[in-house]
C-alpha cells in the first residue's frame, strides 16, 4: 500500500491513520499532530523500541554471526547527523516506518542482505575472516555500506529525500542522491541491484553466473554452491519466454481495452504491430549508466561490458597528455552525469590500453565511438556538451531498432525529419532481411531516420510494385534504391554506400562537422544567410530550396531524355540491321548497353552557412561581409579552389531562384561560361589550374611533358659546354672566382 504523499510531521497525521490498527496494537493512538510529535521526540529509548519494530539489527545492537562470521549491526542512521554518515562511498539506505506492514516483512530480507554482503570476499580465495583490518573485506573493497533510518523520528530527514512510501530503498554516493531502486522488494531484487551498482564500482569483479542468496533469515549460505536460474529474460531462456509470454497477454489485455474505449482506433492501432519475423536488438541486460560517471575501462573489461553485450556505450579513447583530451574531459563528464540511467559512458586510457586502443585501430586522441554489440561508428562532430548529448540521444535512439509507421504516422514524421529513409516490406519479407536492415542504424545515427512499414497508402503514394524496397525522402522528393536482386538488399556496404551519397538534406547547414562531405568533388551553391534578420532568412532559406527542387527536376528530367535517345538510337540500328538482314550488325547493335548514370557528371549541391557565426572565414576567402553586403549566394567549387559570386550581367547572385538558375548553367558548363575567382593566392592557382588542365587534357599534357623534359636534356647539354670552355664554375666575377667558382673550398665539380 503506498500512502498519501508525506512530507514532514503534519502529514504524518494521514500515515498514522492509515495504519490505525497496527498502531492500536501497540496502543498508539496518533489522532493528533501533537500525538505524533511527541511520540517522534521522545527519548532515545523509544526511538530505539520503534526502530526495532521494524529492524531488528537496531533493537538487540548486538553483533550477529553469519557463515561463522562476527557481523556488527548495520549502521542506523540519524537525521542531523545523516549527511556526515554518508559523505564518503556508496550507501544503500532503507527508509522505514515502523508501522508499516511491509516494512515489517521485509526487515528479516534486509538485514540477510546485509550480512550476506558484509561477509562476502571479493576475492574468494582469501582465507582471512577478519574484515575490519583484510583488504579483501567487503565494505573496504567496494566502499559499499548499508543502512537504516526511521522515517517517523526522522521525518524531515526523509522529507528532504523526497521519501514519499516505506520502504524506499535509496542509492547515495558521497552523500549525494544516486538513484532510487525500483524492482521486486525481495532478496532477488534487491540483490540484482547491488550487484549492478558493484559491477559498476569495480567492472570485472562480479560472477558472471550471479551469486548463490541465503534465505531471507539464514545465517549462513553455501558460497560454493552455483546460483539458482535467475528468472530474469537476459539470463534464463525458459524464463525470458515466460515473461515474453506474460508481456504480451497483459498488452493484449491493454489493446483489448483501448479498443473497447475506441472502436475507430482498431484498425490503426493494428497496423502499428511490426511482423514476427521483424527483429529488434536485444535490451541491455542492466540499467545503463547508474552512476552518472565515466567508467574506466580496461582490456577486460571492455571485452565483457561492451564487446560481448548488446548494451549501447560511448567510449572516449584518450591520452592524458593530450591537451585537446584535457580540454574535453569537463565536458564528457557532464555528459555522463546528464545521462544516467540512459546510456553507458566510458574511456580508456591509452597509454595504459595500449593493446585496446591499436585493436580499436585509434589514431588520434581524442578519438570517440559509439559501440553496440561488437559493432562501432566513429562520432566525429562538435566536442561541446551539448553536441555530446544530442548525438548521444540521437545514437540511443536509432540503437533501439527500426521503428514501425503507418500513413499517420509517417505523415507526422515528415514534419520533424529533414530526411526519412523508409524501408517497405511484405509478408515474403524474410528474417534475413530484417536483420540485415537493422545492421544499418549504427552507422544512421545524426544523419537521417530509417522506418519500415507495409502500408498499403504508402505503398500507393510512393508507387511501390515491388517487395522489400528502399527509397529516401527529402522534404517529400522521393529517390530510390535501385537493387537488381533480393542479395542487392542485404548487401550492408552497397546499400549504406548508396545511404551516405543521399542521408544530406537538400539544403542543408554547412557545418565544421559536415563541410569535408558537402563541399568535395561537386559544386555547391552556398547561401550566405544571416539569423539576425529572421523574416529575410526564412525568406531566403525557402528560395534556396525552391531553387534546388527545380534544378533536381531539370536534371533529372534531361538525364531521362538523355536516357531515351540512347535507347531510341539502338533501337534504330537494330531495325536497320533487321532490314538489311545484316546478323552480324545485328548483334552488334544488341550488345549496346545503356549505361549512363545520374552521378556520372559532376553533380550540384545546394546548402547555406550562418554569415554572422562564420563571418571571417567568409569575408577572407569570399570577400563578403554579410552585415555590410547583405545576404549573397556563391557558387564554390571546391576541388579546384574556385568560385563564382556573379550573374551574367555582373550583379552579384542573391538568394533568389532566378538569381541562382540564370547563373548555375553557365557555371557548370565544360568550360565555364564565367570566369572564376580563386579560393588561393596566384602560385596555388596557377598549380591547380595545370591541375585541372591534365585532368581535362591528358594528351596534350603528355606532349607538353615530353617537350619539358626534352628542352630540359638539350638545355643541360648547352650548360656543360659552357662549364668547360670557362675552365671553374659558371661565371667569372672580374677574374676573381668564389663560392661560384671551382677552385674555391665551396666550389662544384662534375
Amino acid at each position: 500500500m503506498r500512502p498519501a504523499k508525506i512530507r514532514g510531521f503534519l502529514s504524518l497525521f494521514v500515515f498514522a491513520s492509515t495504519y490505525a490498527s497496527a498502531a492500536t496494537d501497540k496502543q498508539h493512538q496518533l489522532n493528533t499532530v501533537e500525538d505524533v510529535l511527541s511520540e517522534s521526540k521522545g527519548g532515545p529509548m523509544d526511538a530505539g523500541a520503534k526502530a526495532g519494530a521494524t529492524n531488528s539489527e537496531a533493537v538487540s545492537n548486538q553483533n550477529t554471526v553469519f557463515n561463522d562470521m562476527e557481523v556488527p549491526p548495520m549502521k542506523e542512521l540519524t537525521g542531523p547527523d545523516m549527511e556526515k554518515d554518508i559523505s564518503k562511498g556508496y550507501w544503500f539506505i532503507k527508509h522505514y516506518s515502523p508501522y508499516c506492514p511491509h516494512c515489517q516483512a521485509i526487515a528479516p530480507t534486509w538485514q540477510t542482505l546485509y550480512e550476506y554482503y558484509y561477509t562476502s570476499k571479493p576475492v574468494s580465495s582469501s582465507k582471512t575472516k577478519d574484515t575490519k583490518t583484510s583488504l579483501n573485506s567487503f565494505d573496504r573493497y567496494y566502499d559499499f555500506h548499508f543502512a537504516s533510518i526511521d522515517c517517523i523520528a526522522f521525518g524531515d530527514a526523509c522529507s528532504a529525500h523526497n521519501v514519499s512510501a516505506f520502504p524506499t530503498f535509496s542509492l547515495y554516493k558521497d552523500s549525494k542522491f544516486v538513484k532510487k531502486f525500483e524492482g521486486h522488494k525481495d532478496m532477488a531484487g534487491l540483490s540484482a541491484f547491488v550487484e549492478e551498482t558493484l559491477e559498476s564500482v569495480r567492472p570485472g569483479s562480479r560472477p558472471t553466473e550471479g551469486v548463490k542468496l541465503p534465505e531471507a533469515g539464514a545465517n549462513a549460505v553455501d558460497t560454493g554452491l552455483k546460483p539458482v536460474a535467475q528468472a530474469r529474460k537476459d539470463k534464463d531462456v525458459a524464463a525470458g519466454k515466460a515473461a515474453g509470454e506474460k508481456h504480451k497477454e497483459a498488452a493484449t489485455k491493454v489493446d483489448a481495452s483501448a479498443s473497447a474505449a475506441n472502436p475507430d482506433a482498431t484498425e490503426t492501432a493494428k497496423t502499428k504491430v511490426p511482423p514476427k519475423s521483424s527483429t529488434k536488438p536485444k535490451k541491455p541486460s542492466t540499467t545503463a549508466n547508474p552512476a552518472g560517471a565515466s567508467v574506466a575501462l580496461s582490456q577486460e573489461s571492455f571485452q565483457k561490458m561492451v564487446t560481448n553485450t548488446q548494451d549501447p556505450w560511448f567510449v572516449k579513447f584518450y591520452a592524458p597528455w593530450c591537451h585537446h583530451c584535457q580540454a574535453l574531459a569537463p565536458s564528457w563528464q557532464q555528459m555522463a552525469k546528464e545521462l544516467q540511467g540512459k546510456l553507458n559512458i566510458g574511456e580508456v586510457n591509452c597509454d595504459v590500453e595500449v593493446r585496446l586502443c591499436k585493436d580499436v585501430r585509434v589514431k588520434g586522441y581524442p578519438t570517440i565511438h559509439f559501440f553496440r554489440g561488437g559493432e562501432r561508428v566513429e562520432y566525429e562532430g562538435l566536442r561541446g556538451l551539448g553536441d555530446l548529448v544530442s548525438y548521444a540521444k540521437k545514437a540511443l535512439d536509432v540503437g533501439m531498432g527500426v521503428d514501425y509507421v503507418d500513413a499517420a504516422a509517417f505523415k507526422d514524421l515528415e514534419e520533424t525529419e529533414e530526411v526519412i529513409f523508409l524501408y517497405f516490406f511484405d509478408h515474403a519479407t524474410t528474417s534475413e532481411d530484417f536483420e540485415a536492415l537493422e545492421r544499418l542504424t549504427l552507422s544512421l545515427v545524426g544523419h537521417a531516420k530509417l522506418v519500415k512499414t507495409d502500408s498499403k497508402v504508402l505503398a500507393e503514394r510512393f508507387k511501390i510494385s515491388t517487395w522489400p524496397r528502399l527509397l529516401v525522402s527529402r522534404d517529400g522528393r522521393p529517390s530510390y534504391y535501385n537493387a537488381l536482386s533480393p542479395a542487392d538488399m542485404r548487401d550492408f556496404r552497397q546499400v549504406l554506400g548508396w545511404m551516405q551519397s543521399v542521408w544530406l538534406p537538400l539544403v542543408p547547414e554547412l557545418t565544421a562537422s559536415n563541410s569535408k562531405e558537402i563541399m568535395t568533388r561537386k559544386f555547391v551553391v552556398l547561401g550566405i544567410l544571416s539569423r539576425d534578420r529572421a523574416d529575410e532568412f526564412v525568406l531566403d532559406k525557402r528560395e534556396i530550396k525552391n531553387a534546388a527542387l527545380d534544378w533536381m527536376e531539370k536534371q533529372t528530367h534531361a538525364f531521362q531524355l538523355e536516357r531515351q535517345e540512347m535507347r531510341d538510337s539502338k533501337q534504330l540500328r537494330i531495325e536497320e540491321a533487321e532490314d538489311r538482314a545484316d546478323q552480324r550488325a545485328l548483334r552488334n547493335a544488341k550488345s549496346i548497353r545503356i549505361d549512363i548514370a545520374e552521378d556520372d557528371k559532376k553533380q550540384v549541391g545546394f546548402a547555406w552557412v550562418d554569415g554572422v557565426f562564420w563571418d571571417r572565414w567568409i569575408r577572407t576567402t569570399y570577400g563578403i561581409n554579410v552585415a555590410i553586403d547583405g545576404e549573397r549566394v556563391v557558387i564554390i567549387d571546391e576541388d579546384n579552389h574556385r568560385y563564382w559570386d556573379h550573374t551574367v550581367s555582373g550583379a552579384p547572385i542573391v538568394p533568389s531562384r532566378t538569381s541562382i538558375l540564370e547563373t548555375l548553367p553557365k557555371v557548370v558548363s565544360n568550360p565555364p561560361q564565367l570566369s572564376a575567382k580563386s579560393t588561393t593566392g596566384p602560385i596555388k592557382h596557377v598549380l591547380f589550374q595545370a591541375r585541372g588542365g591534365m585532368a581535362s587534357h591528358p594528351i596534350v599534357t603528355l606532349v607538353l611533358i615530353i617537350l619539358v623534359v626534352a628542352g630540359a636534356y638539350w638545355g643541360k647539354g648547352r650548360i656543360r659546354k659552357t662549364k668547360g670552355n670557362a675552365g671553374g664554375g659558371f661565371f667569372h666575377l672580374d677574374g676573381k672566382e668564389g663560392w661560384l667558382g671551382g677552385s674555391g673550398p665551396y666550389g662544384k665539380a662534375d
